[in-house]
Protein backbone atom coordinates (compact mmCIF):
# COMPACT_ATOMS: atom_id res chain seq x y z
CA UNK A 1 0.00 0.00 0.00
CA UNK A 2 1.07 3.53 -0.89
CA UNK A 3 2.09 5.70 2.12
CA UNK A 4 0.87 9.12 1.87
CA UNK A 5 0.97 11.54 4.65
CA UNK A 6 -0.59 14.68 3.40
CA UNK A 7 -3.65 15.76 1.34
CA UNK A 8 -6.10 18.75 1.16
CA UNK A 9 -9.75 18.01 0.46
CA UNK A 10 -12.98 20.59 0.64
CA UNK A 11 -15.56 19.67 2.95
CA UNK A 12 -18.78 20.69 3.04
CA UNK A 13 -20.82 20.39 5.83
CA UNK A 14 -25.22 19.99 5.13
CA UNK A 15 -27.11 23.36 5.07
CA UNK A 16 -30.36 23.35 7.13
CA UNK A 17 -33.48 22.70 5.58
CA UNK A 18 -36.25 25.64 5.23
CA UNK A 19 -39.10 26.63 7.68
CA UNK A 20 -42.51 26.41 5.90
CA UNK A 21 -45.08 28.67 5.08
CA UNK A 22 -48.60 26.97 5.67
CA UNK A 23 -52.15 27.64 7.00
CA UNK A 24 -54.26 24.89 8.25
CA UNK A 25 -57.26 24.52 6.09
CA UNK A 26 -59.37 21.78 7.28
CA UNK A 27 -62.96 21.17 7.37
CA UNK A 28 -64.15 22.19 10.84
CA UNK A 29 -61.22 24.41 11.89
CA UNK A 30 -62.26 27.71 10.47
CA UNK A 31 -59.43 29.09 12.59
CA UNK A 32 -57.07 26.95 11.79
CA UNK A 33 -54.15 29.46 11.73
CA UNK A 34 -50.23 28.92 11.04
CA UNK A 35 -49.17 25.49 10.46
CA UNK A 36 -45.88 25.59 8.71
CA UNK A 37 -43.14 22.99 10.43
CA UNK A 38 -39.36 23.94 11.34
CA UNK A 39 -36.66 22.73 8.77
CA UNK A 40 -34.36 19.70 9.85
CA UNK A 41 -30.53 20.30 10.68
CA UNK A 42 -27.48 19.83 8.30
CA UNK A 43 -25.13 17.02 9.65
CA UNK A 44 -21.73 17.85 10.31
CA UNK A 45 -18.43 16.62 9.05
CA UNK A 46 -16.74 14.53 11.65
CA UNK A 47 -13.16 12.87 11.59
CA UNK A 48 -12.58 9.84 13.32
CA UNK A 49 -8.90 8.03 14.32
CA UNK A 50 -8.92 4.78 13.77
CA UNK A 51 -6.12 2.20 14.15
CA UNK A 52 -6.98 -0.04 11.01
CA UNK A 53 -5.33 2.98 8.55
CA UNK A 54 -2.01 4.02 8.38
CA UNK A 55 -1.83 5.93 5.44
CA UNK A 56 -4.07 9.10 4.00
CA UNK A 57 -4.29 7.68 0.40
CA UNK A 58 -7.82 7.16 0.29
CA UNK A 59 -7.98 10.96 0.68
CA UNK A 60 -5.66 11.58 -2.16
CA UNK A 61 -7.95 10.53 -4.35
CA UNK A 62 -11.34 11.54 -3.10
CA UNK A 63 -11.09 15.11 -2.64
CA UNK A 64 -14.65 16.24 -1.91
CA UNK A 65 -16.98 15.37 0.94
CA UNK A 66 -20.58 16.67 1.27
CA UNK A 67 -22.96 16.23 3.51
CA UNK A 68 -26.84 16.17 2.55
CA UNK A 69 -28.90 19.19 3.73
CA UNK A 70 -31.53 19.10 6.18
CA UNK A 71 -35.26 18.28 5.42
CA UNK A 72 -37.93 21.23 4.69
CA UNK A 73 -40.29 21.97 6.85
CA UNK A 74 -43.47 21.13 5.74
CA UNK A 75 -47.82 21.86 6.39
CA UNK A 76 -49.62 20.41 9.61
CA UNK A 77 -46.37 20.91 11.97
CA UNK A 78 -44.26 18.57 10.28
CA UNK A 79 -40.33 19.81 10.69
CA UNK A 80 -38.07 18.23 8.23
CA UNK A 81 -35.39 15.65 9.15
CA UNK A 82 -31.98 16.13 10.71
CA UNK A 83 -29.87 15.41 7.83
CA UNK A 84 -26.76 12.52 9.23
CA UNK A 85 -23.43 13.72 10.07
CA UNK A 86 -20.29 12.81 7.75
CA UNK A 87 -17.75 10.41 9.63
CA UNK A 88 -14.23 10.49 7.93
CA UNK A 89 -12.06 7.99 9.14
CA UNK A 90 -8.75 8.77 9.12
CA UNK A 91 -5.24 6.97 10.92
CA UNK A 92 -4.59 7.44 14.54
CA UNK A 93 -1.98 10.93 14.93
CA UNK A 94 -3.62 12.77 11.94
CA UNK A 95 -3.62 16.88 12.32
CA UNK A 96 -6.17 18.60 10.74
CA UNK A 97 -5.33 22.18 9.70
CA UNK A 98 -7.37 24.89 7.56
CA UNK A 99 -5.76 25.19 4.08
CA UNK A 100 -6.40 29.47 4.06
CA UNK A 101 -6.19 30.43 7.40
CA UNK A 102 -3.06 27.92 8.91
CA UNK A 103 -5.21 27.30 11.56
CA UNK A 104 -5.34 23.80 13.77
CA UNK A 105 -8.57 22.34 13.92
CA UNK A 106 -7.84 18.76 15.53
CA UNK A 107 -5.26 16.62 16.46
CA UNK A 108 -6.52 12.73 16.68
CA UNK A 109 -4.12 10.89 18.70
CA UNK A 110 -5.85 8.07 20.37
CA UNK A 111 -7.83 5.19 18.51
CA UNK A 112 -11.89 6.09 18.50
CA UNK A 113 -11.01 9.83 18.99
CA UNK A 114 -13.56 11.99 16.95
CA UNK A 115 -13.80 15.83 16.37
CA UNK A 116 -16.45 18.17 14.82
CA UNK A 117 -14.60 19.83 12.59
CA UNK A 118 -17.56 21.88 10.33
CA UNK A 119 -21.06 22.04 11.55
CA UNK A 120 -23.99 21.60 9.89
CA UNK A 121 -26.25 24.41 9.14
CA UNK A 122 -29.41 24.69 11.78
CA UNK A 123 -32.84 24.73 10.33
CA UNK A 124 -35.06 27.46 9.89
CA UNK A 125 -38.03 28.47 11.34
CA UNK A 126 -41.39 27.19 10.24
CA UNK A 127 -44.80 30.26 10.31
CA UNK A 128 -45.86 28.52 13.33
CA UNK A 129 -42.64 29.41 14.95
CA UNK A 130 -43.52 33.19 15.29
CA UNK A 131 -47.34 33.01 15.71
CA UNK A 132 -48.68 35.11 18.63
CA UNK A 133 -51.86 36.20 20.62
CA UNK A 134 -50.91 40.12 18.37
CA UNK A 135 -49.47 38.23 15.27
CA UNK A 136 -52.04 34.99 14.06
CA UNK A 137 -51.37 35.25 10.69
CA UNK A 138 -47.45 35.66 9.84
CA UNK A 139 -46.78 34.72 6.37
CA UNK A 140 -43.00 34.10 6.34
CA UNK A 141 -40.53 31.71 7.79
CA UNK A 142 -36.78 31.21 7.95
CA UNK A 143 -34.57 29.42 5.25
CA UNK A 144 -31.90 27.39 6.50
CA UNK A 145 -28.71 28.23 7.49
CA UNK A 146 -25.85 27.44 5.28
CA UNK A 147 -23.39 24.71 6.40
CA UNK A 148 -19.93 25.01 7.24
CA UNK A 149 -17.22 24.61 4.64
CA UNK A 150 -13.52 24.61 4.10
CA UNK A 151 -10.51 23.52 2.58
CA UNK A 152 -8.76 21.33 4.65
CA UNK A 153 -5.16 19.74 5.01
CA UNK A 154 -4.67 16.38 6.56
CA UNK A 155 -1.75 16.04 7.87
CA UNK A 156 -0.23 12.31 9.34
CA UNK A 157 2.42 12.28 12.32
CA UNK A 158 3.24 9.04 12.87
CA UNK A 159 2.69 8.16 16.95
CA UNK A 160 5.97 6.50 17.81
CA UNK A 161 8.03 6.23 20.97
CA UNK A 162 11.37 6.32 19.37
CA UNK A 163 11.96 7.97 16.29
CA UNK A 164 15.58 6.95 14.81
CA UNK A 165 16.98 9.40 12.15
CA UNK A 166 20.10 9.91 10.42
CA UNK A 167 22.28 10.88 7.01
CA UNK A 168 21.48 8.21 4.19
CA UNK A 169 22.92 4.95 4.26
CA UNK A 170 23.59 5.29 8.21
CA UNK A 171 22.14 1.89 8.67
CA UNK A 172 18.21 3.30 10.14
CA UNK A 173 16.95 0.19 8.07
CA UNK A 174 18.64 -2.23 9.64
CA UNK A 175 18.12 -1.72 12.67
CA UNK A 176 14.65 -1.40 12.95
CA UNK A 177 14.29 -4.62 10.93
CA UNK A 178 16.98 -6.44 13.80
CA UNK A 179 15.01 -5.01 16.53
CA UNK A 180 11.27 -5.52 14.91
CA UNK A 181 9.48 -7.24 12.75
CA UNK A 182 9.28 -4.67 10.41
CA UNK A 183 9.98 -5.36 6.75
CA UNK A 184 12.36 -2.07 6.22
CA UNK A 185 14.14 -1.92 2.55
CA UNK A 186 17.84 -2.43 2.77
CA UNK A 187 19.81 -1.96 0.52
CA UNK A 188 23.99 -0.09 -0.04
CA UNK A 189 22.97 2.70 -1.33
CA UNK A 190 21.72 5.98 0.30
CA UNK A 191 17.80 6.89 0.41
CA UNK A 192 16.69 3.33 -0.10
CA UNK A 193 13.72 4.46 2.73
CA UNK A 194 11.60 6.56 0.73
CA UNK A 195 8.45 6.41 3.31
CA UNK A 196 8.60 5.99 6.98
CA UNK A 197 8.89 2.79 8.63
CA UNK A 198 7.42 1.19 11.87
CA UNK A 199 7.95 -1.72 14.22
CA UNK A 200 6.87 -2.83 17.60
CA UNK A 201 9.80 -3.69 20.08
CA UNK A 202 8.75 -6.58 22.42
CA UNK A 203 10.46 -7.30 25.65
CA UNK A 204 10.83 -10.09 27.93
CA UNK A 205 8.64 -8.67 30.04
CA UNK A 206 5.81 -8.78 27.63
CA UNK A 207 6.05 -4.77 27.67
CA UNK A 208 6.75 -3.24 23.79
CA UNK A 209 7.52 0.25 22.60
CA UNK A 210 7.61 1.62 19.15
CA UNK A 211 9.85 2.81 16.67
CA UNK A 212 9.95 4.67 13.30
CA UNK A 213 12.65 4.65 11.17
CA UNK A 214 12.85 7.93 9.42
CA UNK A 215 14.24 8.05 6.13
CA UNK A 216 17.42 9.80 5.55
CA UNK A 217 18.66 13.51 6.66
CA UNK A 218 20.50 15.94 4.38
CA UNK A 219 21.97 19.19 5.01
CA UNK A 220 19.28 21.68 4.37
CA UNK A 221 16.66 19.08 5.05
CA UNK A 222 14.61 21.87 6.83
CA UNK A 223 13.86 23.69 3.46
CA UNK A 224 12.83 20.48 1.70
CA UNK A 225 16.63 19.12 0.64
CA UNK A 226 16.35 15.26 -0.10
CA UNK A 227 13.75 14.05 1.87
CA UNK A 228 13.89 15.32 4.88
CA UNK A 229 11.43 17.80 5.09
CA UNK A 230 8.63 15.71 3.82
CA UNK A 231 9.42 13.64 7.19
CA UNK A 232 10.60 15.33 9.49
CA UNK A 233 7.13 15.05 11.13
CA UNK A 234 7.06 12.30 11.44
CA UNK A 235 10.17 12.55 14.73
CA UNK A 236 7.88 15.14 16.20
CA UNK A 237 5.72 12.89 18.63
CA UNK A 238 8.46 10.67 19.27
CA UNK A 239 9.96 10.78 23.12
CA UNK A 240 13.05 10.02 22.49
CA UNK A 241 15.63 10.11 19.52
CA UNK A 242 18.01 7.54 18.58
CA UNK A 243 20.99 9.14 15.95
CA UNK A 244 22.16 6.87 13.65
CA UNK A 245 25.92 7.56 13.09
CA UNK A 246 28.05 5.87 10.72
CA UNK A 247 31.26 5.08 12.21
CA UNK A 248 32.72 2.98 9.70
CA UNK A 249 35.93 2.90 7.67
CA UNK A 250 33.94 3.83 4.21
CA UNK A 251 32.79 6.84 5.89
CA UNK A 252 34.87 9.89 5.45
CA UNK A 253 34.77 13.46 7.96
CA UNK A 254 33.91 13.40 11.30
CA UNK A 255 31.33 11.80 12.79
CA UNK A 256 30.90 14.53 15.43
CA UNK A 257 30.23 16.86 12.33
CA UNK A 258 27.84 14.70 11.27
CA UNK A 259 25.76 14.62 14.44
CA UNK A 260 26.11 18.40 14.60
CA UNK A 261 24.18 19.01 11.10
CA UNK A 262 21.88 16.56 12.20
CA UNK A 263 20.98 18.35 14.97
CA UNK A 264 21.14 21.76 13.17
CA UNK A 265 18.67 20.54 10.77
CA UNK A 266 16.02 19.54 13.53
CA UNK A 267 16.11 23.05 15.33
CA UNK A 268 16.00 24.93 12.12
CA UNK A 269 12.53 22.78 11.53
CA UNK A 270 11.14 22.20 14.49
CA UNK A 271 12.68 23.92 17.96
CA UNK A 272 10.93 21.68 19.78
CA UNK A 273 11.90 18.95 17.81
CA UNK A 274 15.95 19.78 18.93
CA UNK A 275 14.89 19.67 22.73
CA UNK A 276 13.80 16.05 22.66
CA UNK A 277 16.20 13.34 24.40
CA UNK A 278 18.62 11.90 22.27
CA UNK A 279 21.01 9.09 22.29
CA UNK A 280 23.79 8.89 19.60
CA UNK A 281 24.20 4.87 18.23
CA UNK A 282 27.73 4.58 16.23
CA UNK A 283 26.66 1.72 13.44
CA UNK A 284 28.65 -0.51 11.46
CA UNK A 285 30.90 -1.12 13.72
CA UNK A 286 31.78 -4.38 12.36
CA UNK A 287 33.66 -2.46 9.36
CA UNK A 288 35.04 0.22 11.72
CA UNK A 289 38.54 -0.48 10.58
CA UNK A 290 41.29 1.17 12.95
CA UNK A 291 38.30 2.40 15.33
CA UNK A 292 39.25 6.13 15.31
CA UNK A 293 35.75 7.18 14.52
CA UNK A 294 34.20 5.19 17.22
CA UNK A 295 36.85 6.32 19.96
CA UNK A 296 36.59 10.37 18.73
CA UNK A 297 32.52 10.01 18.94
CA UNK A 298 32.68 8.24 22.27
CA UNK A 299 34.68 10.71 23.59
CA UNK A 300 32.13 13.16 22.38
CA UNK A 301 29.34 11.51 24.19
CA UNK A 302 31.06 11.28 27.12
CA UNK A 303 32.24 15.25 27.52
CA UNK A 304 28.64 16.22 26.63
CA UNK A 305 26.65 13.92 28.79
CA UNK A 306 25.13 12.00 25.45
CA UNK A 307 24.50 8.60 25.93
CA UNK A 308 26.59 6.53 23.68
CA UNK A 309 26.16 2.57 21.78
CA UNK A 310 28.43 1.18 19.60
CA UNK A 311 26.28 -1.34 17.73
CA UNK A 312 25.92 -3.73 14.62
CA UNK A 313 22.93 -4.08 13.21
CA UNK A 314 24.17 -7.18 11.23
CA UNK A 315 25.98 -8.78 14.33
CA UNK A 316 23.89 -7.75 16.47
CA UNK A 317 26.69 -6.59 19.16
CA UNK A 318 25.71 -3.68 21.10
CA UNK A 319 21.78 -3.94 20.36
CA UNK A 320 21.37 -5.68 23.58
CA UNK A 321 21.98 -3.12 25.71
CA UNK A 322 20.32 -0.44 23.53
CA UNK A 323 17.25 -1.46 23.67
CA UNK A 324 17.32 -2.27 27.37
CA UNK A 325 18.58 1.45 28.10
CA UNK A 326 15.48 2.79 25.48
CA UNK A 327 13.42 0.67 27.18
CA UNK A 328 14.57 1.71 30.80
CA UNK A 329 14.66 5.49 29.94
CA UNK A 330 11.07 5.64 28.59
CA UNK A 331 9.38 3.95 31.61
CA UNK A 332 11.35 6.97 33.15
CA UNK A 333 9.19 8.83 31.09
Amino acid sequence: MKFVDLVTVYCKAGDGGAGAVSFCREKFKPRGGPDGGDGGKGGDIVFRAVTHLNTLLDHKYRKHYSVKRGGHGMGKDKHGYDSPDVVIDVPVGTVIKNLDTGETLADLTEDGMQAVILKGGRGGKGNAHFKSSTFQAPKFAQPGEGGQEANLILELKLIADVGIIGMPNAGKSTLISSITESKAKIAPYPFTTLVPNLGVVKLNDYSSFIVADIPGIIEGAHLGAGLGLQFLRHAERSKLLIHMIDISQDVDGNPMETYEKLNRELSLYSSELSQKPQIIAASKIDVRGDGIHTEALADFCRSNEIPFFPISAVTHEGINALVAYISERLKKM
